[in-house]
């Protein structure tokens, strides 16, 4: 086993980088809570905008060079955006990231069932889309097995209000928005844009409402979600292995390695 005095090496641009790992590690931590904390949460695992990181499981590949390309150039259509860190400072960030990744949790139910429960019995579906077939209410779950570990979607399912699903789609954090109109109507969803002056809410039947806020009686965001918690009752043990066996299931399509370059381990 190479002990960690040994230098990190990373080529990155061409250019062959290197320093001590453990400082190499150390300011990786620094730069993250600087520039990536916001969306992948404290110690990488997931936030209001990213996914988490410590899954092993990268959607735009796994290799250094392509976390590197990810990190500087950011995924157009998604939150991901550039960043103006120095090659040698995204080679820090990898650096810390491959020492919070941890071991993937096997599915232990049955990912074939799971689809029927979730399109099924489950009502899952209703609200969540996946790969163009569901509703629209709550997140787009088409690639969450690789962007949320199992534990997370455990208790996303059993306690939702416990930790808000905070997958932005669409520029959509799921909390729940309550609005009451100058002639008393209440309007219970999710705000789908929301600026100084307006708000657009689809509610739990997915009709859009555009509103000036200054008509309005009052608008407030709660903390809670409107999934229902799937307690024992009403999703057993085996069930909800087999859900979350289908969510684990949903992942980002491997990237093809670029031409000439090693296939990235995921």
């Amino acid at each position: 086993m190479l002990r960690k005095t040994l230098c990190v090496a990373v080529i990155v641009g061409g250019g062959l980088w290197g320093q001590p790992a453990a400082d190499a590690v150390k300011q990786g931590a620094v730069l993250f809570r600087q520039q990536c904390v916001f969306c992948h949460g404290v110690n990488a695992r997931g936030g209001v905008r990213g996914p988490d990181l410590t899954t092993g499981v990268w959607a735009h590949g796994g290799s250094d060079a392509e976390l590197s390309r990810t990190i500087s150039n950011g995924v157009p259509g998604t939150a991901m955006s550039p960043n103006q860190l120095t090659d040698a400072e995204v080679s820090q960030v990898i650096a810390y990231l491959r020492t919070q990744q941890q071991p993937v949790a096997p599915a232990t139910g049955d990912a074939h069932r799971g689809e029927s429960l979730f399109f099924g019995a489950a009502k899952c579906s209703g609200c969540h889309m996946v790969n163009g077939r569901g509703g629209r209410l709550g997140p787009e779950l088409s690639m969450v097995g690789s962007s949320r570990p199992r534990g997370y979607l455990v208790e996303s399912i059993r306690e939702p209000n416990r930790q808000l699903t905070e997958v932005v789609t669409s520029g959509m954090i799921f909390d729940t928005v309550t609005a009451v109109t100058g002639d008393g109507k209440t309007i219970v969803g999710v705000a789908m844009n929301e600026d100084t002056f307006t708000v657009q809410i689809m509610d739990m039947g997915e009709r859009i409402h555009s509103l000036d806020k200054k008509s309005l009686k009052s608008l407030r965001h709660e903390n809670r979600s409107l999934m229902p918690p799937y307690s024992a009752d009403v999703l057993n043990e085996t069930d909800l292995k087999d859900v979350v066996a289908y969510l684990q299931s949903l992942r980002a399509p491997t990237p093809a390695p670029e031409k000439g370059a090693p296939r990235a381990e995921q």
